[in-house]
C-alpha cells in the first residue's frame, strides 16, 4: 500500500487513472482504483490484476474525489475506467461551492 498524504502521485494498476492526494486524514487508509490497490507513478504496477466489474463507474480529468467525512480528497491527474475508493468506500466527486448571491 502506497503512503496516502498531500502530495503524493498515484497510479492505477488496471487502468490509466492517476490522481494526486490533496487532502488525507491522520489514518493509513487504502486507495482503490478498479477495485485494486493504487501504487505511487514510477513503481511496478502489480501483474496479472484486472478492473472489477463492481469499480468501473471511471474516473474524470479535474475532478476531485471525496470521501464521505470529507477528509480525504484526491484530485484525478489522468482518466481512467476504474472508480476510487479508501478502506472499499467509494469516493464521489465533490461538488462547486455555491457562490453567494450578489442582489
Amino acid at each position: 500500500m502506497a503512503q496516502c498524504k498531500p502530495g503524493t502521485r498515484l497510479k492505477s494498476a488496471v487502468c490509466n487513472s492517476e490522481v494526486m492526494v490533496v487532502l488525507a486524514s491522520a489514518a493509513d487508509v487504502e486507495l482503490t482504483c478498479g477495485g485494486v490497490p493504487m501504487g505511487e507513478i514510477g513503481a511496478d504496477a502489480s501483474g496479472g490484476q484486472s478492473l472489477s466489474p463492481d469499480h468501473c463507474d471511471g474516473t474524470l480529468i479535474g475532478k476531485r474525489y471525496v470521501n464521505e467525512a470529507g477528509d480525504f480528497e484526491v484530485l484525478c491527474t489522468k482518466p481512467g475506467e476504474g472508480s476510487l475508493a479508501i478502506d472499499g468506500a467509494a469516493l464521489t466527486v465533490k461538488g462547486a461551492k455555491p457562490l453567494p448571491s450578489s442582489d
